[in-house]
């Protein structure tokens, strides 16, 4: 890295920056955690608690990697870049000394071996701790495989760490990264962090799915993300849809449509926020369990409720399975109709409920006659 760019005193332009820190940020574009703001700037926003709105300044620490992912560019890079510990924990306190960022997503290839990189990301962390004096939020990728002594370090370390579980089996896996060892390098590293963070009064892990690039079902990657939940704990899982890259092994692969990760997110919404049954979402897929381009929830309203619902009558659970109505808007209907019954669709129109709930309502006696 040029120097003169972190020189004391002098501002960083992360547009200006040079190639390194440049090709390290971008690098890190399939990881999901985030948005990113727009097409150049290097920093990413993600939503914090309550939505408000994290300014993350998201980098790979080496794009160089010994593991075989046939959907990675980086795949098996030995002469690719990398920061010191030292240069990345100065770079990130000046972006935050300016003003610029909230937070830091540090993720990374695994180098020439996984501890001796997860060793150096550690330590550029430890440094902006302690000798910087960054409180700030630090979400922390760790690598498959990583010792338990560096995991532990990391948990102690990061607001949040995640390890990435690519597949929904050790199969697929197999296809994706034969240098993986799914259940050894992933899930068991999963479990530990688990049983650190109970120990926690703070921290959290999350991970990810590459979506498509093995020919896996909707389903397959629905059921391991409900056992990403109820047994590994993750408090998010995201979703990144294959994009063949010239160069890599799937390049001739066929891409997958943007909208099969956005219905996966709305699945996954379902099923965590909404608490409906694994059970209950079988029914959102088709016989060859895939999921189609329209909306889970209007697909599962129509299979497992009877309408028109009862506005003044319906319960919680049974409001949020209503195309239209979320958490929120069911919990304003229940405030509303404890004080003044519901008696008009104008009502719910000022509680902020959507057009398309009208169909499935019955609302004071009155039901539209066209259901759907």
């Amino acid at each position: 890295m040029d120097r003169s760019i972190l020189a004391h005193g002098a501002s960083f332009d992360l547009e200006d920056a040079d190639l390194k820190v440049q090709t390290l940020s971008r690098g890190t574009g399939y990881d999901r955690c985030c948005y990113r703001r727009d097409d150049e700037s290097l920093i990413y926003i993600a939503s914090g608690r309550g939505g408000c709105s994290v300014r993350l300044f998201k980098t790979l620490f080496t794009n160089e990697c010994y593991h075989q992912c046939g959907y990675c560019p980086n795949a098996g890079r030995v002469n690719g870049c990398s920061y010191t510990p030292e240069e990345l924990s100065d770079l990130v306190s000046r972006l935050r000394g300016e003003g610029r960022i909230d937070g830091l997503f540090l993720s990374s290839g695994a180098g020439r071996d996984e501890d001796s990189t997860m060793e150096e990301m550690i330590e550029t962390v430890r440094i902006l701790r302690k000798r910087h004096g960054f409180s700030e939020y630090i979400h922390l990728k760790i690598l498959p495989g990583t010792s338990r002594h560096l995991i532990e370090q990391a948990v102690e370390l990061a607001d949040r760490v995640s390890i990435n579980i690519e597949a929904p089996s050790g199969d697929v896996m197999q296809e994706l990264s034969p240098t993986k060892d799914y259940e050894r390098d992933i899930l068991d590293r999963q479990l530990y962090i688990r049983d650190i963070l109970a120990r926690r009064s703070r921290g959290s892990q999350t991970t990810q799915l590459v979506v498509g690039a093995a020919g896996e079902t909707d389903l397959e990657i629905f059921q391991r993300v409900v056992r990403e939940y109820r047994e590994i704990g993750v408090s998010r899982v995201y979703y990144s849809a294959f994009v063949p890259i010239r160069g890599t092994m799937f390049e001739h692969r066929t891409p997958q449509q943007r909208w099969r990760e956005s219905r996966l997110y709305q699945l996954d919404w379902l099923y965590r926020v909404y608490g409906l049954s694994p059970d209950e979402i079988k029914n959102a897929f088709d016989d060859d369990g895939f999921l189609i381009n329209q909306d889970p929830k209007v697909i599962l309203a129509r299979e497992s409720l009877e309408w028109p619902l009862d506005v003044n009558e319906a319960d919680l659970q049974s409001l949020i399975r209503v195309p239209g109505i979320g958490l929120e808007s069911a919990r304003r209907i229940i405030s509303y109709r404890s004080r003044k019954r519901i008696e008009s669709p104008s009502e719910l129109h000022r509680l902020g409920i959507r057009r398309k709930a009208i169909p499935y309502l019955k609302i004071n006696g009155w039901v539209q006659k066209r259901l759907f």
